[in-house]
């Protein structure tokens, strides 16, 4: 490591990796219940099997790019961490905040908000939580004589995800004021403030493992920030359509929302690009699968399968069914899960020492994932159109319609297995590199 606090971003890396083990586990939970085989439901039942399945997958990501963030930025400000104590103790609190939620759920104390369940004491603590990361970095990059557009990027994407958790605390005991505030939240994170926590990773790990001058790098960060800011925002509509608010949302959000599959486009072919255009051939492949694959996925799954259920024609019929898991769970990993592994794979060996990511061992856990994710939105789509068809085409009754596509998650389940045995491959690879040292990092890594 360049700088010694970079070794911080480890432990957020293995708190990452532990989340993202719960929350697969939640997920087989769900979709064995959605066979019929519920068996643990007088233990795990199914609302809580949910809430702590979204909520894991909210936190990993976050813990992820806090981790991110603590790597990249002392090493594109040229310093260390303003507090490596206050880093750890927000570490520490995060991991309190989060193992309370969980257990929560499973006593039914939550608020029962899609995403965010968590009850409001916890909402504070979360907030706390926050401020103190954001000062840290901030501090951080406040101090430093060299301040990067890739920097500044990443900060305002963490920075806006903090405030963007505000209007969740809204108090309303109107449903549609309720969904209306949520979705500030829920979507501008997702299809807001974290495509710039995305286009700042993206841009440092293009930097460091293409060799392409900064400057054009940089360039092309403008141009996705912008399209972002102008699909992303007035996008929020595509949630507004049938919940109460005004029909003018149906136009906004059928316009707005066509246009966001753009970003994603941009994001990967100014990633292939620039991988083309590289001239330096790091060593660390497996870092660059990583990086490619966010770009191309994000595009598929945030991008082309968010167009094809979003149009209000579409969603009309679409929404609250499999369909939105189908898009989720592509999106999801595309654009963000791919993207914490993808400097994890870039920064383990530089923080350990032990080259080991370019493995055999590495290569399987890229692929099978992908392939399993693929396969999985596949069986998704089947039931979820399945779904629509007898349900709001035929009017048969919700439960009836479960039964009738319980088959369909038989061949979630294989998916979801190969995808399984990919994280456990990729977890296996993070534990023998070993701990972080203070070892001078070999330069061709860096």
């Amino acid at each position: 490591m360049n700088y010694k606090t970079q070794k911080i971003a480890y432990y957020f890396f293995a708190t990452s990796m532990l989340l993202l083990t719960l929350q697969i586990v939640f997920g087989f939970i769900m979709g064995f219940a959605h066979m019929g085989y519920d068996g643990l439901h007088s233990i795990i039942p199914f609302h809580a099997a949910r809430a702590s399945h979204n909520n894991l997958l909210v936190v990993w990501l976050l813990t992820g790019f806090m981790g991110a963030a603590h790597y990249i930025i002392p090493e594109e400000c040229e310093r260390e961490i303003e507090s490596p104590l206050l880093a750890y103790i927000q570490l520490g609190s995060l991991i309190l905040v989060g193992v309370t939620a969980i257990i929560g759920f499973h006593f039914n104390w939550w608020e029962g908000r899609k995403f965010l369940e968590i009850p409001r004491p916890l909402d504070y603590l979360v907030v706390v939580n926050v401020l103190m990361f954001i000062y840290n970095i901030g501090m951080t990059i406040w101090k430093a004589k060299k301040k990067t557009t890739t920097t500044l990027v990443l900060f305002f994407g963490l920075l806006m995800a903090a405030l963007l958790y505000l209007p969740g605390l809204i108090p309303t005991d109107n449903q549609t004021m309720d969904s209306y505030w949520r979705w500030w939240v829920v979507h501008l994170w997702v299809e807001g403030v974290w495509e710039l926590i995305m286009g700042g990773i993206l841009s440092f790990l293009l930097i460091k493992l293409t060799g392409v001058d900064r400057e054009i790098i940089e360039k092309w960060l403008y141009i996705i920030v912008g399209v972002t800011f102008l699909s992303g925002i007035l996008g929020t509509g595509h949630h507004y359509y049938y919940i109460g608010t005004p029909r003018y949302w149906l136009m906004i959000g059928g316009i707005f929302s066509a246009l966001e599959p753009l970003a994603f486009l941009g994001i990967a072919i100014y990633a292939i690009m620039v991988a083309k255009k590289g001239q330096r051939n790091h060593p660390n492949k497996m870092a660059m699968h990583w990086t490619l694959g966010c770009a191309v996925m994000s595009f598929v799954g945030a991008g082309l399968l968010g167009f094809a259920h979003t149009l209000p024609q579409v969603n009309l019929w679409t929404h609250g069914t499999l369909v939105t898991a189908m898009h989720g769970h592509m999106a999801f990993w595309g654009a963000y899960a791919m993207l914490v592994l993808a400097i994890i794979s870039y920064s383990i060996p530089n923080m350990t020492g032990r080259k080991l990511m370019n493995s055999s061992i590495s290569a399987y856990a890229f692929w099978s994932t992908t392939v399993g994710m693929v396969s999985m939105t596949v069986a998704f789509g089947v039931a979820g159109i399945a779904q629509v068809y007898l349900e709001r085409k035929m009017g048969m009754d919700f439960l009836e319609v479960q039964k009738a596509i319980e088959i369909h998650f038989l061949g979630l389940i294989l998916a979801a297995s190969l995808f399984s045995s990919g994280i456990i491959a990729y977890i296996y690879e993070f534990i023998r590199c070993g701990l972080p040292t203070d070892a001078p990092v070999d330069k061709e890594y860096v």
